[in-house]
């Protein structure tokens, strides 16, 4: 078989389960009382609109690549993985240290993994899913057997903290997942992906790459920091992540009722109400954190995930619902059994 090697080209698909997770935030903590003396909001504008009271902003020599290998490390103690046994590291991030090298080679560097292939996957807040199924990917076809996955962003560093439409709602942070194939489970059972460049526009960062480089003469207009058309997102965010979910349920052959904890990326407050809505499930059943940490990109859904495993909200055998939107735009939702 062309591009299969021999060693594993011959054998069966083989389930991939998480067996660690891990998660990292900042310990500054950035109030909306304390962005009430930045630009001009107030704490109910901030509540009301997206729920978020507070986020982690990481220092200023704190890079995302640090961020990510504390994630990690945290996933490795839990799931009893030495650095060396780690066949792949792939981080999903928008706010990389470097254009290159990656920093999943940072961050090799920092653990001692030194026998993983690395590299990083940019599609926004829906990176951490896109990941995943990239290492169920390697581990099904016995390509590799142990997948660091790790979502982090520092998007401190991207948002231009004089627009107190977007400088409101996102944090810096990161979450990780050890992936191997573990008997008895069914593990990552689905994972549903799409995407539109149609929409490219309506959140993205224009500036500082080779489309539009930043000059002395441009650098004031904040090309290089986040831009978002709020109320496209949204209508476009809730339309795509129930679709996404429906569809990742279908291809499990599984209903809603089967599902223990949903887990949708964690943007706004708003969002997620209205895809319970739309899913017609109790918002008890949906794990949220964004009051604590905003809208952390890649990290979101994987520092939930990572937290609402260590309180316990689902236990072995139960089935696992996470969605997430990002620019680009991207979508995806899997489905996995704990």
């Amino acid at each position: 078989m062309k591009g299969v090697s021999h060693r594993c080209a011959h054998k069966s698909k083989r389930a991939v389960s998480i067996i660690g997770t891990g998660s990292y935030a900042p310990e500054r903590i950035l109030s909306n009382a304390d962005l009430e003396r930045m630009v001009e909001t107030s704490d109910d504008w901030i509540t009301s609109r997206t729920g978020i009271k507070e986020r982690r902003i990481a220092a200023a020599d704190e890079f995302t690549s640090h961020m990510a290998a504390k994630a990690a490390q945290a996933a490795m103690e839990q799931a009893h993985v030495a650095p060396e046994e780690i066949d792949m590291i792939v981080v999903a991030t928008v706010s990389p240290d470097t254009f290159f090298p990656a920093t999943a080679c940072h961050v090799q560097r920092i653990l001692g993994a030194k026998n993983a292939v690395c590299f990083d996957v940019s599609a926004a807040c829906s990176g951490f899913l896109y990941s995943l199924e990239i290492a169920q990917q390697f581990i099904s076809t016995h390509t590799y057997d142990t997948i660091l996955v790790i979502g982090a962003d520092k998007l401190s560093a991207l948002v231009n903290w004089k627009d107190r439409n977007t400088c409101v709602l996102f944090g810096d942070g990161a979450g990780a997942a050890i992936l191997r194939s573990r008997e008895g489970s069914h593990g990552v059972i689905t994972t549903y992906m799409a995407s539109d460049g149609n929409y490219a526009d309506i959140l993205c960062m224009p500036g500082g790459g080779c489309a539009l480089p930043i000059t002395s003469e441009n650098f004031e207009q904040h090309l290089n920091t986040i831009q978002m058309n709020g109320k496209e997102t949204f209508k476009l965010a809730v339309t795509s992540m129930q679709h996404a979910a429906l569809r990742a349920l279908q291809q499990a052959n599984l209903e809603l009722s089967d599902i223990k904890c949903i887990i949708p990326h964690q943007a706004n407050i708003r969002i997620i109400e209205a895809l319970a809505d739309r899913l017609k499930v109790p918002m008890d059943k949906i794990y949220v954190n964004l009051e604590r940490y905003g809208n952390t990109s890649a990290a979101a859904v994987a520092m939930a995930l990572d937290e609402a495993s260590r309180k316990e909200h689902f236990q072995i055998g139960d089935y696992i619902l996470m969605v997430v939107f990002g620019g680009g735009l991207t979508w995806a939702s899997s489905v996995i059994q704990w």
